[in-house]
């Protein structure tokens, strides 16, 4: 079997080193992970290069000094061996599964059994981010093993891209431009808030995205148009609506960026003119705060300064955050993040405000660089796009 886009071997190679010295720093025996979905279920990603879907729950297993072990959906009994040479398994010695559920209570035990047996020999134990995964699970490993949070070690060196991750993260951000681009051709009276969705979700599709979200329902000029998802998006799109879109889809490699642009059928009012060159200049003002070794808190609180200095509200969203097989990863541009950044982090930087008229939003992504950060990552224009 083979991925859509693989990251090469090298990059694995990479990735495991990484994850070897995390091992070697803290004195561990293995590292534990845990996913049901690859939104944001990256260190699973990360790892194999293979994420887990639809609530399905993949578990693995790093060791220092062996392959590792992926614990996942499948028949009771499976232990499979793959070939060192599947694409599929690289790096992987041993598949375990059970058929379990997170809707059948029960069923979580079965991966926790196979778990602790993956696990023998083992005394000391690095889990990645354990107050997320399934309470039985943390709590029979705590009763037979020495657990480690080991997550706040390995973020750092995860959320620093390698050549090969930027030039994937480069080739995302083209894609959500053309995702966008054929929006704008599609938009037109008549359609729905689910057309316009399944059409933006259809072109990522082709283009070679594997999953992701678009967010968004059109609105009358006057009223808010918000980042609601699926459930909401029901409105039939009327001349002289607009309607705010966040494309969050992930592209080649499993990597996730984000974009956020107004359209409007027809002419744009004043208002939502004046609101988009408000969010447009936040944006520019917490990209020049953006270098290595910036505290992210320091950056949340002048972003406040900034929208209060001008009548707007202080943040209360997650406005800015780093993003790579995570659709949300560390750091967060807000007051508790304590990961400074550095050189090679990618950010979206989505700073909005709703004042009950409108939502005012604008999205982009952006590498820190030694003296900054970089060009915006997408080439589509800072405006509002009249239809």
């Amino acid at each position: 079997m083979q991925t859509n886009s693989p990251i090469s071997d090298a990059e694995m190679e990479r990735r495991w080193a990484i994850g070897r010295r995390v091992l070697a720093d803290l004195d561990l025996d293995a590292l534990v992970m845990h996913a049901r979905e690859d939104w944001i279920g990256g260190y699973v990603r990360w790892f194999t290069d293979v994420p887990a879907n639809n609530g399905y729950p993949r578990t693995v297993v790093f060791f220092p000094d062996r392959p590792m072990t992926v614990i996942e959906m499948g028949p009771f009994g499976a232990d499979r061996r793959p070939d060192p040479g599947d694409p599929a398994w690289r790096g992987v010695g041993r598949v375990l599964c059970t058929p379990s559920f997170h809707s059948v209570g029960y069923t979580v035990d079965y991966d926790t059994a196979l778990l602790v047996e993956a696990l023998q020999g083992c005394r000391r134990v690095g889990a990645l981010v354990p107050a997320a995964m399934p309470h039985g699970m943390m709590r029979a490993l705590e009763e037979r093993f020495e657990i480690v949070d080991a997550a706040d070690t390995l973020d750092p060196l995860k959320a620093v891209k390698s050549a090969e991750e930027i030039a994937l993260i480069r080739q995302t951000a083209r894609l959500q431009d053309q995702v966008f681009a054929e929006l704008c051709d599609f938009v037109r009276p008549g359609v729905t808030d689910r057309e316009v969705s399944a059409h933006a979700e259809a072109v990522a599709r082709r283009l070679g995205s594997d999953q992701g979200i678009i967010l968004g329902v059109s609105a009358p000029l006057g009223q808010p148009s918000r980042f609601l998802n699926r459930p909401f998006q029901v409105r039939e799109m009327k001349p002289g609506d607009h309607r705010a879109v966040l494309i969050e889809v992930n592209g080649p490699g499993g990597l996730y960026l984000e974009i956020a642009r107004t359209m409007v059928l027809g002419r744009a009012d004043d208002h939502l003119l004046e609101t988009f060159e408000l969010v447009r200049a936040a944006q520019d003002h917490t990209l020049s705060l953006m270098r290595p070794g910036v505290d992210p808190a320091a950056i949340a609180a002048a972003h406040d300064a900034w929208m209060t200095a001008r009548g707007l509200p202080p943040e209360t969203r997650l406005y800015a955050h780093g993003q790579g097989c995570e659709m949300v990863e560390r750091p967060l541009i807000r007051r508790d993040e304590t990961m400074p950044l550095a050189e090679g982090m990618c950010l979206a930087v989505h700073p909005g405000f709703d004042d009950g008229r409108v939502f005012a939003v604008i999205c982009d992504n952006y590498l820190i660089e030694a003296d900054g950060v970089s060009e915006c990552l997408h080439a589509t224009e800072k405006r509002i796009f009249e239809l």
